[in-house]
């Protein structure tokens, strides 16, 4: 009887701390923040393979078999869409794993806030809110 009840306090304790970690990763999915890695990382139009937006640009790494990629795709576009002088550039991250390493980028979907000259100011990994991502443009121009 009381190896059952073991058991079952050792069960207990076990969904407890992964429904903490699960609880814990979902706030932190999606959230654009600062991080101090990003400090003097720059991109230029070479690397993106495309021109950097006048004022900003949203820079996407997606993978092909990402679901949460393509809502963030449609999010970034109606961003860029709606704010002058914002482009959005979606970039493989299979096919890109140089840059890929060299941005410490750990999963997909993840997203970069440039400023007009191409510095990191702002970072999400997950699928943005488009709130969060229009707040992020306003300290990247």
């Amino acid at each position: 009887m009381q190896q059952v009840m073991t058991g079952l306090v050792v069960c207990v304790v076990v969904l407890a701390a992964a429904s903490a970690y699960g609880v814990l990763q979902r706030r932190r999915s999606g959230r654009v923040r600062v991080r101090g890695r990003d400090d003097g990382k720059r991109l230029d139009a070479a690397e993106l393979g495309a021109e950097l937006g006048e004022r900003a640009t949203l820079v996407q790494f997606s993978s092909a078999f990402c679901a949460p990629c393509r809502a963030t795709r449609r999010v970034l576009g109606e961003v860029a869409g709606v704010v002058p002088g914002v482009a959005h550039v979606e970039i493989d991250a299979e096919a890109h794993l140089d840059l890929v390493r060299r941005l410490d980028i750990l999963k997909t979907p993840t997203v970069l806030v440039l400023d007009a000259d191409g510095r990191v100011v702002r970072r999400a990994t997950g699928q943005p809110r488009k709130a969060d991502v229009i707040a992020a443009l306003g300290e990247a121009v």
